[in-house]
């Protein structure tokens, strides 16, 4: 069975719909002549007469109000099998990150992946759980902590050395400290399990410290914006602060520390995995974590 001529098809569907030669025309992007000569050539394709032609009207025959809602659907179904293709879920990426490894990590280094995939699109979305995983929201996460997710393939991307910043106005009215225990009196913000502080004061001798006092923030992005804002001295991944620190809105108010158990992990369910694309921004992710960590 042979398909009949489709700008015929079109043609013949836009002068049914508005009854006109000339707005078909229009909608088409074609002169009126144009649109006639599709339509009968169609007519002549297919043997038969789909309009009366009158001076001013243009009405169905029987054969083009037979033919009209198989075109019409025709054309429908090829529209939205079509707006599939276009959102096709495989040429999509979505990962999930918080806004302050997005913005200072991942961001940045976009235009590399682009450059090397320019068939894949991205997708970032502002998350710090990880139950959208589970439900199809994303595809992959980027999170910081121990590593340990159950049902996830969890990778480790990097662990950075943390380091105490504070906002130079708190700087100013408790003095820089020289020593870490000067710390110990210091206000503190912390992240959303309360570990780090522990950790670093345990990095530099200090154990047993009670430094639970003081905010919590389970995303990096608040953390740092109460340090900016002045509530406490806080600990960030030495690699995403820098430029904070070159630029005097944060200051170093101790020597950094290396907590092996907190780091960066690229986290996914392992049946996502297994698609082409995700497959291939896992194994980008990972060497530009590894370029940074050799760089360090």
């Amino acid at each position: 069975m042979r398909i009949p001529n489709l700008n015929g098809l079109r043609a013949f569907e836009a002068a049914a719909r508005l009854l006109s030669m000339k707005h078909a025309g229009a909608e088409l992007h074609v002169t009126p002549s144009a649109v006639s000569q599709q339509i009968r050539a169609l007519e002549s394709e297919l043997g038969v007469t789909l309009f009366h032609r009158g001076h001013r009207a243009l009405l169905l025959t029987s054969a083009g109000h037979t033919l009209l809602p198989a075109v019409r659907d025709a054309f429908r179904l090829i529209a939205e099998v079509g707006e599939r293709v276009r959102r096709d879920p495989d040429a999509r990426v979505t990962i999930s990150a918080t806004s302050f490894f997005a913005e200072a990590w991942l961001v940045p280094r976009l235009p590399r992946f682009s450059t090397q995939h320019p068939e894949i699109d991205l997708h970032i979305v502002n998350d710090v759980a990880l139950a959208s995983l589970g439900a199809g929201e994303a595809d992959v996460a980027i999170r910081h902590g121990v590593g340990h997710y159950p049902g996830m393939q969890s990778d480790l991307l990097m662990a950075p050395a943390v380091i105490p910043v504070a906002a130079p106005k708190l700087v100013d009215r408790l003095g820089l400290p020289t020593r870490p225990e000067e710390l110990l009196g210091w206000p503190k913000v912390h992240d959303g399990d309360r570990g780090a502080w522990p950790l670093w004061f345990a990095d530099h001798r200090l154990l047993g410290a009670e430094i639970s006092r003081g905010p919590s923030f389970d995303d990096a992005g608040l953390l740092r914006a109460a340090i900016l804002g002045g509530h406490g001295a806080g600990l960030l991944p030495r690699p995403l602060v820098e430029n904070l620190i070159a630029d005097g809105a944060l200051v170093a108010v101790g020597p950094e520390a290396s907590i092996a158990t907190f780091a960066y992990y690229l986290v996914a369910p392992k049946a996502h995995l297994n698609r082409p694309k995700v497959a291939m921004f896992r194994r980008w992710l990972i060497e530009e974590a590894a370029r940074l960590d050799s760089a360090l």
